[in-house]
């Protein structure tokens, strides 16, 4: 059957960099938005020179740009100069969403704020991600993942006593920061269908990835219990964190009750159920220093793969802790279908993820490659009217 996809007929102005922007209209673009990265003339987005394969950077498909970009249209423009930004209200007017993530002030100083562009196009939808938003004491600050990471908490949270603060190994707000500005388009683009309505949507790093910390945060708002740090342990149950085999480590989270008499059972150690440090979950979280040799003791006599089934048989979550190459390859990802191969001009054959919700009634594929650098100037400045020796000068006067 060939599915129609969510968001087909659906126009973005995409004029993000390197990941935050970039992973949000990344979503849209598998959804079946058509995305347009406007993109200045010169190098484009500075993802396409980011990456561990120097060649690739040479080329402008750096690894970063390649992760993000897939199901994409690339036009360059200048909108700093006068006719770039005569181009650009023009295709404001047939669209229906428009992303950037510059500094805060930056699209008002080129005139393309989102006021501005309203009077062109009462429906757009205009979302702006940046660091920390939009307005306040911060606002005006520079803001990377890292910077991020260390001033909304997260970091001091990680780690242990050897080791805090620890940044997450991947960029984490950045990521976040994406999926909340996809999320909060189709929200403002749901509204638009019902009231013809466009809006203005101010997205936040910093705030994006607060409300992730769920419970650390809430123990200490609602309870006042400052967080602590636990390293690999999970602090809202014992046994429940990383335990040493004798082939490597285990992740064990017996958070019920009857989940850990059932770790017992598994480690032939049936006189830790009636052992009054741990017989109660919250003894057993104020012993857990006591208890994780004892349990270490039995683990370490035979391998991880042998305690991963025999506790989930008995309906003990457990798993082994993989290295990235064997996550990415393991069965069940495979059987879910997240990463897709896909044939890039120069490069050859390369895996991207694709969208990770799975829909029955509507499609979400990988249509096309991350594109090169002004690939679809002649497709979409064509569109607008512009023919070929308009376009010449256009680049001529390095307007695209």
């Amino acid at each position: 059957m060939n599915k129609s996809r969510i968001l087909d007929g659906i126009r973005v102005l995409d004029l993000t960099n390197v990941l935050s922007g970039p992973f949000a209209t990344l979503h849209l673009a598998l959804l079946g938005a058509e995305v347009i990265k406007i993109e200045n003339p010169k190098d484009g987005d500075l993802a396409r020179k980011l990456g561990i394969v120097p060649d690739y950077n040479k080329k402008l498909m750096g690894t970063s740009f390649l992760a993000q970009n897939s199901n994409k249209k690339s036009v360059t423009l200048n909108t700093k100069t006068s006719e770039g930004k005569d181009i650009f209200r023009r295709m404001v007017k047939d669209a229906d969403i428009l992303v950037e993530n510059f500094r805060p002030g930056v699209m008002k100083r080129l005139g393309l704020d989102y006021d501005t562009l309203h009077e062109i196009n009462p429906r757009l939808v205009y979302c702006s991600i940046s660091g920390f938003g939009q307005t306040g004491p911060d606002s005006k600050r520079p803001a990377y993942d890292q910077i991020i990471q260390g001033l909304s908490g997260e970091m001091a949270i990680n780690g242990d006593e050897r080791l805090n603060p620890l940044r997450a190994g991947f960029p984490v707000c950045d990521t976040v920061g994406g999926l909340n500005a996809a999320f909060a388009i189709m929200a403002a683009l749901y509204h638009c269908q019902r009231t013809g309505e466009g809006q203005y949507i101010d997205i936040a790093l910093i705030d994006s990835i607060m409300p992730l910390m769920g419970w650390v945060a809430a123990n200490l708002l609602i309870g006042g219990k400052e967080p602590q740090i636990m390293g690999n342990d999970n602090f809202t149950a014992a046994p429940s964190g990383t335990f040493k085999t004798a082939d490597g480590h285990i992740n064990i989270a017996a958070n019920k009750q009857e989940q850990w008499e059932a770790v017992c059972d598994v480690l032939d150690t049936p006189e830790l159920k009636t052992d009054p440090r741990f017989q109660e979950r919250d003894t057993r979280k104020i012993n857990r220093k006591e208890l994780t040799p004892l349990l270490e003791e039995q683990l370490m006599k035979k391998p991880t793969s042998f305690w991963v089934q025999a506790l989930n048989e008995k309906s003990v979550p457990s798993g082994e802790i993989l290295g990235l190459r064997d996550a990415l390859r393991q069965p069940q990802i495979e059987h879910r279908g997240i990463l897709h191969k896909i044939s890039v001009p120069e490069i050859g054959e390369i895996d991207v993820f694709g969208l990770t919700a799975l829909f029955d009634r509507t499609s979400a594929d990988i249509k096309a490659p991350p594109p090169v650098l002004g690939e679809h100037n002649a497709e979409i400045f064509g569109a607008l009217g512009f023919t070929g020796e308009q376009l010449a000068e256009l680049k001529q006067k390095a307007v695209i």
